[in-house]
């Protein structure tokens, strides 16, 4: 089973694809490695990407996602198109959408930004809340709400809601 973990920056995605991918045992990656340096440049700077940025960065996402059998990904894939793409890369790939409250993930961001240095800070968040589109019926995929649950237990909803596919 190939699964992406998406959502904007700050909902666990990273946190919460390791714990799936270590719970099904099968390799993972975070998308964010996949960037070439100008995006993580451009983030930095709180530039939110375009799509002519995305395009290549999700090309390779997709690549190592599709050459795996089964394998997990954190990757924000925001938009219907870009999970199109990654779908036909890695055709079956299933996705779990982690959502919260903008004011939520705002001060997350914050509290990481200050903690870990991490390059994507809050002003970002605008830019993806703008771009994101919710699962639709059509989609392979479950949202789940990360306001409350620590990324434990936000993992281990997803492990019920994967094993429920198989």
């Amino acid at each position: 089973m190939r699964v992406v973990i998406m959502g904007v920056t700050g909902c666990g995605k990273s946190t919460v694809a390791r714990a799936v991918a270590q719970n099904l045992g099968v390799p993972w990656r975070d998308a964010d490695d996949f960037h070439p340096e100008a995006n993580v440049a451009k983030m930095t700077a709180g530039i939110a990407l375009t799509d002519a940025d995305r395009w290549p960065w999700l090309a390779r996402v997709g690549e190592w996602l599709g050459g795996e059998p089964d394998a997990v990904v954190a990757c924000s894939a925001l938009a219907v198109r870009y999970r199109d793409a990654l779908r036909r890369a890695a055709p079956g790939c299933v996705f779990v959408h982690l959502a919260a409250p903008q004011e939520v993930l705002t001060e997350r961001v914050a509290r990481r930004l200050a903690q870990e240095g991490h390059f994507a800070g809050p002003d970002l968040l605008d830019s993806q809340y703008a771009t994101l589109e919710p699962l639709r019926g059509d989609e392979a995929g479950v949202t789940l709400d990360v306001t409350h649950e620590d990324a434990a237990t936000v993992a281990a909803r997803a492990c019920e809601w994967l094993a429920s596919r198989r």
